[in-house]
């Protein structure tokens, strides 16, 4: 059964896209620890990352240390944040998000989806894509 990163990759689930290729994806958490918080996502479903090829590992981080310089830029944050947990979907993903200190690192203090509001998720994705120079698919204008 697919996951449920798998169902946004292709579409049949709705996300924020920032970022796109053959190999990554980067989508918006609905989850967020801070307006900007974003999942690195390898296309191809791989439950723990140690599992990855070095080729889609590297790809992976590489996405993830691009987005971590828009996120920075985008949100005037002092770092980025990145974490893997792996632990509520069984499909590798890397959490980056803007953060000025330590005591943001903590998933008991995300927003939850019902409790994001939509302009503001939209807004971040746009100041994301902004500074990576993607359009709403992820793809580079």
């Amino acid at each position: 059964m697919s996951s449920v990163f798998t169902k946004i990759i292709n579409g049949e689930l709705p996300a924020r896209f920032v970022y796109r290729d053959d190999l990554v994806v980067a989508f918006l958490s609905i989850e967020p620890l801070r307006y900007g918080h974003v999942l690195v996502v390898p296309v191809e479903e791989t439950d723990r990352w140690t599992d990855l090829s070095p080729t889609v590992w590297g790809q992976l981080n590489e996405v993830a240390q691009n987005v971590g310089r828009a996120v920075k830029e985008a949100f005037d944050a002092s770092r980025a944040g990145y974490i893997i947990a792996g632990f509520d979907v069984p499909h590798t993903h890397i959490h980056i998000f803007p953060t000025d200190r330590m005591s943001e690192y903590n998933f008991s203090l995300a927003m939850a989806a019902d409790a994001t509001d939509p302009a503001k998720m939209d807004d971040a994705a746009e100041k994301i894509r902004a500074v990576l120079e993607t359009d709403a698919d992820g793809h580079p204008r």
